[in-house]
């Protein structure tokens, strides 16, 4: 693949029709003799406080970032969980509520892949955790206590790391401080079309690189900061990985087979 076609340029190609714009302001302004501005302290200080309000923006989304990769596999965890003690009765015992249990967390799976992709909505997800409560009940003639106990912590767990994904795609992090980033930068790529600094090509160079830095950064913040917007794949880059749901989703039909389980797509008794 060419390098510049990886989708980690993905970002920086996008900054390259504003650079051009930006560009041939630039030599517009220095052709018709406006650059009627000088570099002074006041002027790099103004770039300093502008790279401190990114900094203090990136450092708020990373911290979202850096815990949704670890969401899809505490869903995974808590599902799989359920899908063993499923399992369990249904083999140990013959019991058809496991059956339906173990077909249940199928259904869970692919809903919340589904729930992720925007395909279904976060109350649908809330309720198919929530049905588990009926499952288990279903189950409880046929299990101990403690593995009642067991099961409810990992519909807990389930819940709480579901609000917590909804939470993290639909809050963004303080438009305020996006906005007075967003202000500065504007305002510093305008100065530098009109910086005068000699030699030309080295005020150009200077804009142009300037701008790419501070643009940049400000489009990989709002990137950073819906780590699960895997449905708009032309504008997203940066997404956490969804490997461990999709790998359960695999593991769960294996297991489907050799328990000989109708898979939920094709069982018509699903509820």
């Amino acid at each position: 693949m060419i390098p510049l076609l990886q989708p980690k340029f993905k970002l920086a190609i996008r900054v390259i029709p504003i650079l051009l714009v930006i560009g041939s302001l630039k030599m517009a302004a220095h052709y018709y003799g406006l650059e009627f501005l000088s570099l002074n302290t006041i002027f790099t200080a103004l770039i300093s406080a502008n790279i401190f309000l990114i900094s203090f923006n990136i450092s708020g989304v990373l911290a979202d970032f850096k815990e949704g990769e670890k969401l899809p596999a505490e869903m995974a965890s808590c599902i799989e969980a359920i899908a063993d003690e499923c399992a369990y009765i249904y083999k140990s015992k013959g019991a058809q509520a496991g059956r339906a249990g173990f077909i249940y967390c199928m259904d869970l799976t692919n809903q919340t892949l589904d729930w992720l992709y925007r395909k279904a909505r976060t109350k649908t997800i809330m309720e198919k955790i929530a049905g588990f409560t009926d499952q288990f009940l279903a189950m409880e003639p046929y299990s101990q206590t403690s593995f009642l106990s067991r099961l409810k912590h990992e519909q807990s767990e389930a819940r709480k790391t579901a609000l917590r994904i909804h939470y993290i795609r639909e809050i963004h992090f303080s438009e305020a401080a996006y906005a007075i980033a967003e202000i500065i930068t504007f305002m510093l790529a305008a100065g530098m079309i009109f910086l005068s600094l000699d030699p030309y090509y080295e005020s150009l160079f200077l804009t142009l690189f300037v701008s790419f830095i501070l643009i940049y950064m400000l489009m990989l913040i709002r990137d950073l900061d819906d780590p699960f917007a895997y449905y708009d794949k032309k504008r997203s880059i940066e997404e956490v990985s969804l490997h461990s749901l999709e790998t359960l989703k695999t593991r769960l039909a294996n297991r489907c087979e050799e328990m000989d389980i109708i898979p939920p797509s094709a069982d018509a008794n699903i509820q």
